[in-house]
């Protein structure tokens, strides 16, 4: 079942002259459960892309389907509640809030949503085998375990779709396999997630995989 849709994107920064084309006709089709890797190297236009699809930027032209709803004809609250309840998201800093436990952190999207309880946040730990820290620090935990717990937090409120924004970019390469293998398990659950980065090791994880240069798409797997 197809879950996104993007048609003929484009992404322009500046006017007239100093025009930059960022994305340039950029079409891609997302099926439920699957781990879709995009890689390119900086300034490629990946992460503009990515938050073309989390509704923090606009396109220039073209669409985004989401579970058959057009996302930049959408109002801001509908945004809003569409990345609260529908996405969760993981960048190349942890983002962990360093006064909060834990625990907390994971915890933080329900909280946001109006809810607090914590069993689902403490079940999540309990899953990537965090329990043991969920009292502790994010100053305490290693960039392994941060990173873990950011993609923890990411699926508190049961997303359907994952965005990650370059998530292994700090972490050495054992690391950098945990959050892989995290992201490919998350697929075969039926949760969608897709990643930008420019590690070619991503590869071998993926169920999809599209190279992107100066702005274009070329599907590789």
């Amino acid at each position: 079942m197809k879950i996104l849709e993007i048609k003929n994107l484009k992404k322009t920064f500046g006017q007239g002259d100093e025009n930059l084309r960022v994305l340039k006709d950029i079409n891609l089709e997302v099926d439920k459960g699957r781990f879709v890797v995009l890689i390119g190297p900086s300034g490629s236009g990946k992460s503009t892309l990515l938050n073309i699809i989390a509704m923090l930027d606009t396109p220039t032209e073209g669409e985004v389907i989401f579970e058959g709803k057009n996302l930049h004809r959408l109002n801001e609250n509908h945004k809003s509640e569409l990345r609260l309840k529908k996405m969760g998201f993981v960048f190349q800093f942890d983002g962990l809030l360093p006064d909060f436990t834990l625990l907390e952190n994971v915890n933080m999207p329900s909280v946001m949503a109006g809810k607090k309880k914590d069993a689902k946040a403490r079940e999540l730990l309990e899953s990537f085998g965090l329990e043991k820290m969920a009292n502790k620090f994010p100053a305490s935990l290693s960039g392994g375990e941060k990173q873990r717990g950011a993609v923890a937090r990411a699926l508190r409120n049961n997303p359907v779709l994952i965005l990650a924004d370059e998530p292994t970019g700090n972490l050495d390469s054992n690391k950098k396999i945990l959050i892989f293998e995290d992201f490919a398990k998350l697929a075969k659950l039926g949760i969608t997630v897709i990643m930008v980065t420019h590690d070619l090791h991503a590869e071998r994880y993926a169920d999809e995989v599209y190279s992107m240069e100066d702005g274009t798409l070329v599907k590789k797997k």
